[in-house]
């Protein structure tokens, strides 16, 4: 309770810093140099909001993975056993948005590359070993369903990869670092341009022994991308990534229940884009494949196989009026053995509208509505709908009101059938699911009360209805896979950035949860995100904090009724990054110490599970 009262306090020292600006449709951005913690928010015409944390953030956190990237970002929340290394898709190394992404098998949310799906298909739910961080220009978080941007899931992870800059020539950054518990990264990225050709080539690896015995992880991942321009109109690009991976699992620190367990990951993705520009139309199709397993030792190994399109249309249909359409495609297989299970190719098709205008409504007020949907069919699980609509108002650069009710639908994936499998009573009741559903609403309100101050407010509420879970009697005549789960999360959002001067830019948000769902897990009540960098002659200094209350963990089984009674405390974690500017090692060379845990806090995100005391790297950081 007392570090509970500690955190709230800071949080209340910053009156200037409690999170990022959201950018209504014709709003200028607003640039603020070295932010912490996330980049920005944004709002789109529709009204949907999203965060985005950028290679710059991912630096100062001292990142390599997706997780200790998003660890601070308002409305995410986070699980991990070891360092380095996600030991499956739950309590392992997952991500979660808003009280969703729990479900396993399966999830609420889904990852992507470039716009691209890629999660382990076969369980349906994501994979942060295959989502390499290093190489990424940002990473965008979709808070809530967004009908226009994505479909099928109720949130959603974009990771968008480097390009290069517009002038000639060739820049690159190289950092390696080694400290506690044997822990070893390296990365490397460059991107280049010549005339109409760009290109981009990223590589990573890390590796940890662990802060506990079987606690040990390696990452190792190769991203590669190149473009050309045949006109000033027309332009494609090619994407390739692999990534190969390794976790273990330390077991609990009292029973040693799954100590010595392992989970190896491996991951192919490739995508062709291309893209058009002109005045009044610009728009994108990409096609793309991809493919990976998941082994878990002793237990399953998975293999997944997905392909498919996406194409979007941006038109400029008349003065202050946008028009989105397109269509997403995808088709994903796979296989589990020892089990001998086999799939057939489940397919699914979302053609999407949407609709906004923005008009000027006088006095420096200015109004955008809109509306869309996108529909969906489904080869065996018949087919759906999800409309949405959204209001922005705005005065001026200084104030923009936001409303967005959207629906989100959720199909089940191949683990439904996987299950089946594993549950011969079950039969072939799967293929009668239909849809998950959520009912989104949310409100906000953007205030930027003089440049190097933004502050954000949103206010959420989500009804979730027909999830799917399998049940036995008396709860129904049959053994069977039903459609039958309600719950809803309501919420709220606050976040403050303030620069003071050139060289401080403090950071501070707070995020709460209520569910109808008492055991929903890895939703906890509230969470304080604190953010500080300071830049002073060759000194750069970031600190990041971190009071968390308890929650629930582990994943929502799919068995009706099943309880979840597993409970983690609160905790309230620290860290700092500071670096020292070397100009041998170019514009952007450094060297620097990170401290994670830097007060030494006991805390966990699964029982028995603790995760690792007081810990330090050293490394530097060079550029070309």
């Amino acid at each position: 309770m007392q570090k509970n009262r500690i955190a709230m306090a800071l949080a209340i020292a910053f009156p200037c810093s409690m999170s990022v600006w959201a950018q209504a449709p014709s709003l200028p951005p607003v640039t603020v140099t070295a932010s912490p913690v996330i980049d920005s928010n944004a709002t789109d015409p529709f009204g949907s909001f999203s965060t985005s944390v950028t290679g710059q953030q991912i630096q100062d956190l001292n990142a390599v993975d997706l997780a200790s990237a998003l660890r601070r970002t308002p409305g995410v929340t986070i699980s991990r056993f070891n360092p380095v290394g996600s030991f499956g898709g739950e309590e392992g190394g997952a991500v979660y948005i808003r009280g969703m992404g729990s479900s396993r098998p399966g999830s609420e949310i889904k990852t992507y590359v470039d716009g691209v799906p890629f999660y382990m298909a076969v369980w349906n739910h994501p994979l942060l070993d295959l989502l390499p961080v290093n190489g990424m220009e940002r990473i965008d978080v979709l808070k809530g369903p967004q009908p226009q941007v994505f479909g099928n899931a109720f949130g959603a992870i974009n990771l968008v990869p480097k390009r290069a800059g517009k002038g000639d020539g060739v820049a690159g950054d190289f950092q390696v670092s080694a400290g506690s518990f044997g822990t070893v990264v390296e990365q490397f990225d460059l991107t280049g341009r010549s005339g109409d050709l760009d290109y981009s080539l990223a590589q990573g690896y890390a590796k940890s022994n662990g802060h506990r015995d079987d606690a040990d992880g390696k990452l190792t991942n190769l991203m590669g991308r190149v473009g050309y321009k045949f006109n000033p109109q027309w332009s494609a690009n090619l994407l390739l990534l692999s990534a190969d991976n390794t976790a273990g699992d330390p077991g609990h620190a009292t029973t040693l229940v799954g100590k010595g367990d392992q989970y190896n990951t491996r991951g192919n993705l490739v995508a062709l884009t291309v893209a058009h520009d002109h005045d009044w139309i610009k728009g994108a199709f990409k096609a793309y494949a991809n493919n990976g397993q998941a082994e878990q030792i002793p237990g399953f190994t998975s293999k997944f196989n997905m392909s498919g399109i996406r194409w979007k249309e941006d038109i400029s249909a008349w003065s202050g009026g946008k028009v989105l359409v397109g269509v997403d495609m995808d088709k994903l297989s796979g296989e589990v053995s020892p089990i001998g299970f086999d799939s057939e190719k489940l397919t699914l098709s979302s053609p999407y509208l949407a609709v906004s205008h923005t008009a000027n409504l006088g006095q420096g007020w200015i109004i955008t509505p809109s509306a869309g949907v996108r529909t969906y069919s489904h080869n065996l699980l018949g087919n759906s709908s999800a409309p949405h609509a959204g209001l922005v108002l705005q005065s001026g650069e200084h104030l923009a009101l936001r409303a967005n009710v959207s629906k989100g639908v959720n199909y089940p994936g191949l683990d439904a059938a996987v299950l089946s499998q594993l549950i011969p009573p079950l039969g072939a009741s799967w293929k009668t699911l239909g849809a998950e559903k959520m009912d989104h609403k949310e409100i906000g309100l953007s205030w930027y009360p003089h440049v190097g101050t933004s502050i954000d407010v949103s206010v959420f509420s989500d009804h979730v209805t027909d999830r799917y879970v399998f049940a036995f009697p008396p709860a129904v005549s049959a053994p069977a896979f039903i459609n039958l789960g309600t719950y809803d999360v309501r919420g709220s959002e606050i976040s403050v950035q303030h620069q003071i001067g050139a060289g401080w830019h403090l950071f501070a948000g707070l995020t709460n949860l209520s569910s109808s769902k008492a055991d929903l897990p890895y939703a906890p009540s509230s969470s304080v995100s604190l953010g500080l960098n300071w830049r002073g002659g060759p000194w750069r200094v970031s600190a990041d904090a971190q009071n968390q209350s308890g929650m629930t963990v582990l994943g929502q089984g799919r068995a009706n009724g099943a309880p979840n009674l597993t409970k983690v405390e609160g905790f309230t974690v620290a860290n700092v990054r500071a670096a020292y500017q070397l100009p041998a090692l170019g514009k952007r060379g450094e060297v620097f110490i990170s401290l994670e845990n830097l007060f030494d806090q006991a805390y966990e995100f699964r029982a028995g599970y603790p995760m690792p005391g007081r810990s330090a790297q050293v490394g530097l950081h060079a550029s070309f």
